[in-house]
């Protein structure tokens, strides 16, 4: 069997799936099994081991005891172990290992690891800071663990490489930012792609042809215009942390907010520099990247937890006193604004606005407020009916929208792990 091991992982997680590569369909690779280890950084670790149908082979120990999984190295490791014990495969067969990298950098095509391309993902650690590390770290695992597999990175920004230059650019001194590469680069590109064949296929459209705003919404969020199939702007910029508000990110500010958060005192803006503390750049991205969201808004990292409690019958302007309803408010607010300024990108020409990601998939509540507020826009009213239920259908697309002539409204069920395996699969560089 030709097999490729698909790893995601995140900042405390790690996602994998087994897909046989069919070489009379590799744009279908042919999914085995999926595993996700969560809790990495804080033990003990949780895992799900779940055999696909495709797999002929019964589990044998659907429930061990998990040891203690210290880093992404470790749970990696742990994995390759269930996948003898459990299933009868052996490493050896595995021949293709792809891994999501976060940030690429000028890479904008799927690269094979050799030491120069480890070396040049290392160096942009700094400007992904909750994921290339730990993607990093399960490269170095699986070149130890299998040396005789292909490793190949995909990059999340790739996806973005066609950013017009008056998007891209930042209004800075262009000698600098072309020495340090400072630029709108973009992310979630792996989820953005997978989305792009899923919806063209929906709507039985060619993929230059397809014009959509995408929102991934998830713990890390994002929103891209997508117009011929290609990417024209999205939310996140030189690294993730720009755009919308995530879990614990904090998304757009003001750049001398940061500053002022670090003076005393807090109570008041300073201007004098004898009260404000010397912020270094990684004391910076740690408090915007790790303590803020909607987090720092209510204590919780989980938006399924806000939802409920949040009053969504009340206005924004009543919002004040709760900090669910508030981060509920500013979550909506934020996203609005994207999906607003990305219809006036794509000259009104939208062929659907989709929601995917944890929550986008999620969360009926958001997508019925983002849908009642861009009717104004053109876009097809939300069939609550269907927008309560999604579990009872099927399939990577659905469709939310009343069909009553307007912008259509979708949900996709995203698979950066598939969208992986698809690309390696139809890679022949790969398989030479």
């Amino acid at each position: 069997m030709s097999l490729i091991l698909a790893v995601n992982a995140g900042s405390s997680s790690l996602k994998i799936s087994l897909y046989q590569r069919v070489s009379e369909d590799p744009k279908a690779p042919r999914l085995l099994l999926t595993s996700t280890i969560s809790s990495i950084s804080s033990p003990p670790a949780r895992v799900s081991f779940q055999q696909h149908p495709n797999l002929s082979q019964a589990v044998r120990h659907p429930n061990p005891p998990v040891p203690l999984l210290r880093d992404h190295e470790s749970a990696f490791i742990y994995f390759l172990d269930r996948l003898k014990a459990d299933v009868s495969i052996d490493r050896q067969q595995v021949k293709h290992i792809c891994h999501r990298v976060v940030h690429g950098g000028d890479y904008t095509e799927p690269t094979v690891i050799s030491e120069q391309s480890y070396h040049h993902i290392e160096t942009l650690s700094d400007l992904a800071p909750l994921h290339n590390a730990a993607a990093l770290s399960v490269i170095r695992a699986c070149i130890h663990a299998l040396p005789h597999a292909l490793s190949i990175a995909f990059f999340d920004t790739a996806f973005h490489r066609d950013l017009p230059r008056h998007v891209s650019t930042y209004a800075i001194d262009q000698k600098i930012a072309q020495e340090h590469g400072l630029k709108k680069y973009g992310f979630h590109g792996l989820s953005y792609a997978f989305i792009i064949d899923m919806i063209a296929d929906h709507l039985h459209k060619d993929e230059d042809e397809l014009n959509i705003i995408a929102l991934h919404l998830g713990s890390g969020a994002s929103a891209c215009a997508i117009r011929g199939g290609k990417s024209i702007d999205t939310s996140m910029g030189l690294t993730p942390l720009s755009g919308l508000p995530g879990a614990t990110r904090a998304g757009d500010v003001d750049p001398s907010l940061i500053f002022h958060y670090a003076s005393e005192p807090l109570s008041r803006l300073s201007y004098d520099s004898a009260m404000t503390k010397e912020v270094h750049v990684t004391r910076a991205e740690e408090i915007l990247n790790r303590q803020a969201g909607w987090k720092a808004l209510t204590g919780t990292t989980d938006f399924g937890e806000i939802t409920k409690k949040a009053d969504l019958s009340a206005p924004p302007s009543v919002a004040i006193g709760d900090p669910y309803t508030l981060a509920f408010h500013i979550v909506l607010d934020r996203i609005l604004h994207y999906v607003g300024a990305y219809h006036l990108s794509l000259r009104g020409k939208v062929d659907a606005l989709v929601f995917a990601g944890g929550i986008g998939e999620r969360s009926q509540d958001l997508r019925s407020a983002i849908g009642e507020a861009v009717s104004c826009l053109g876009y097809s009213a939300i069939d609550e009916h269907v927008n309560q239920g999604l579990e009872h259908h099927e399939g990577p697309v659905i469709d939310i929208g009343k069909h009553d002539g307007g912008n259509r409204m979708l949900v996709c069920r995203t698979d950066e792990q598939f969208e992986m395996a698809r690309e390696c699969s139809l890679g022949d560089e790969f398989w030479r």
